[in-house]
């Protein structure tokens, strides 16, 4: 049973559709984070400028948040190691989901990356977790299907170049960047459960801004440092960092009020926006029968989380 002093400093969470509408507006300027970053590498932005900026952004709202809640500097014990792994697994996915992004539409770069919480479930079953159920398993399959679907592999299949050359670098890249995730998240869960969420994001975002800048330094991606060559450019650059910087630290902040047990699969709006976003900014459109495959790829999804939630 809880103290009453505890019950009185646990913060009181929204309302909850006011809840529900803060996370449908943070998975928004997610999405626009991705539409932009499309916006800066059509005008010639490298991958690791994109990158370095939008971690150093972030970076710098954390630090501001931890000095602002006087949280201690220390790692515990033994979390070292682990904690660099989490953060260059998320520099992993930060380049690849952002390959991934300058390769195909944004909706379907965010799909890929949607496999996650089936990749999660299968990392956590090959390290010792429990098996998915036959449900989920189920859901998994048909989650699948769907992106057969948005991918349109039937057509690549039939003529592979008409897809564009980048189609099918841009899908691994993508399902790299949810397995590079899952990892992280698996580390986080299973071995760093004992830091702090503010410190642990923290030291994740400077490893990722110094992984950035020294394959900067070393060449390690071709032209990934390369500035803009427009207006429109440098502007989606601006954004890009923007809106990650402020959905990450208002998500941050707000996520003791959010109910994210109840709430969480609101952030699936992410691809909904970026469908709509990547229309109005980039013109980029899917044919009805991928709009079809990608509702089926967020019907299950939605239902996974909140099965795994009930």
């Amino acid at each position: 049973m809880s103290s009453p002093s505890a019950a009185l400093s646990a913060p009181v969470p929204f309302p909850r559709p006011l809840a529900l509408a803060l996370m449908c507006a943070l998975a928004t300027l997610f999405a626009a984070n991705h539409v932009a970053a499309r916006v800066a590498f059509d005008s010639g932005a490298g991958l690791l400028l994109a990158i370095v900026l939008r971690s150093g952004v972030a970076a710098l709202a954390l630090a501001m948040l931890v000095v602002a809640q006087r949280k201690a500097l220390r790692l515990p014990a033994g979390t070292g190691g682990w904690q660099l792994a989490v953060g260059l697994l998320v520099a992993v996915q930060s380049l690849s989901l952002y390959s991934a992004v300058a390769r195909i539409p944004v909706v379907v770069a965010l799909l890929l990356m949607n496999t996650l919480p089936i990749q999660l479930a299968l990392l956590s079953w090959a390290l010792g977790g429990p098996r998915p159920t036959a449900r989920a398993a189920l859901v998994m399959g048909i989650i699948l299907v769907g992106l057969v679907v948005v991918l349109d592999v039937p057509a690549w299949i039939g003529d592979p170049g008409a897809m564009g050359p980048g189609w099918l670098a841009g899908v691994a890249f993508g399902l790299a960047a949810a397995s590079a995730f899952a990892g992280a998240l698996w580390i986080t869960e299973h071995r760093l459960a004992a830091m702090g969420s503010t410190l642990r994001s923290l030291l994740t975002m400077l490893t990722v801004l110094v992984a950035m800048v020294i394959a900067g330094v070393f060449g390690l991606v071709p032209g990934g440092m390369a500035l803009p060559q427009s207006l429109p450019g440098w502007t989606g650059l601006g954004f890009l960092a923007l809106c990650y910087a402020l959905a990450f630290s208002v998500l941050f902040i707000c996520v003791p009020r959010l109910d994210m047990a109840r709430n969480a699969p609101a952030m699936n709006m992410e691809p909904v926006a970026a469908l709509v976003l990547g229309y109005l900014v980039l013109g980029q459109a899917l044919s009805p029968v991928q709009l079809a495959g990608g509702g089926i790829v967020l019907a299950g999804i939605l239902f996974l989380g909140l099965s795994r939630r009930a």
